[in-house]
Order: structure tokens, then sequence, then C-alpha cells
């Protein structure tokens, strides 16, 4: 059982599915992926599913529709497939499924990532969105750059104990 905080608040484990959008990766070498897993675990959520994909528009919109209509499913990490190259497609898969694009997300990844990588932050398209209640993030495929992610916003966000607020103090009221 989670215990209180000082703030009184509880800690809330959410259920998270990770997908790997990659060319050239496979399950055995997918560094990104599995530093999402092992943080995702380690600060006690659920991996609700996990997958890897070439970088093809059409399979990563289908396996995101079928995750965003997953009711057990509350939140969907998608690394890879977010720079200017031909065969980067990520954004263009998920904006037509987000109901809400989240700005702030790629503008704050952006902001840290600058400290890392210098000006080169520019050439990501990192986003984040709702669609049907569940939250949806897409990072570029670096481990880097997912570990950056996770540790600078996503952690604090998806804990319920993070105040002034945070994104699961949101889920309830998400279908309003």
């Amino acid at each position: 059982m989670s215990q209180p905080d000082r703030n009184n608040k509880v800690f809330q484990p959410l259920r998270i599915a990770v997908l790997t959008v990659s060319d050239s990766r496979t399950r055995d070498n997918d560094t990104s992926g599995d530093v999402l897993q092992a943080s995702l675990e380690a600060a006690g959520h659920i991996l609700a599913d996990r997958n890897l994909l070439p970088d093809d528009i059409y399979q990563l919109r289908a396996v995101v529709s079928a995750w965003i209509a997953r009711e057990d499913v509350n939140v969907i990490l998608v690394t890879g497939g977010t720079g200017l190259t031909g065969r980067d497609h990520t954004p263009e898969a998920l904006q037509p499924l987000l109901d809400r694009e989240i700005p702030g997300f790629g503008e704050l990844f952006r902001h840290y990532s600058l400290e890392d990588i210098g000006p080169a932050t520019i050439q990501s398209r990192a986003l984040a969105g709702l669609a049907n209640a569940t939250l949806v993030f897409a990072l570029p495929g670096s481990t880097g750059a997912c570990r950056t992610a996770w540790e600078r916003i996503l952690a604090s966000q998806l804990d319920a104990r993070t105040v002034p607020c945070n994104f699961v103090s949101l889920l309830p009221r998400l279908r309003e």
C-alpha cells in the first residue's frame, strides 16, 4: 500500500505503454525502450504493454490507436521518429489521433535538452497530447533524450504527489 507524503498525497501507479519506433533497433538493443520501462517501473508504475515497430505511419497509428482505446492504458510513451528526416513520421502519425495537444511538453523538453545537446535540440519534434483521456508523449529515439524526458518532466508529472499540480490529478476529469 502506498504511503502519503507530507502533502497527504498518495502515489497512484499508472499503466503505461511504451512503443519504440525504429528501422534499425530490435528488442535486444532497444536501449531507449529499456530506459523508459526501467524508469517507469522503478517509479512504481505498471508496464501495460511494450512494442517495437519500423517507422511506418500506419503501423504506428494502429498500435497507438489500439492502446488509446484500451481502458487499462493511462499513458503512452512513444520513442523515436521525431526528427526531421524522411523516415521520421511520429508527429504526423500521432497528431490526427489527439483530441488536444499539450504544447508545453515539447517546449519544456527542448529547454532541458538544450543543456545536454545545445542548439541541436531544435531538431526534435517532441510532442504530447490527450486522446480518449489517455496521455500520449512522443520522445526522440536517443536513450539520453528518453532519460531527460523521464527525469526532468515525466517522473514528476506522472506522480500524484507532485504539487502544485500533475497529470495524475487531471485523469479523472479528462472525460468531462
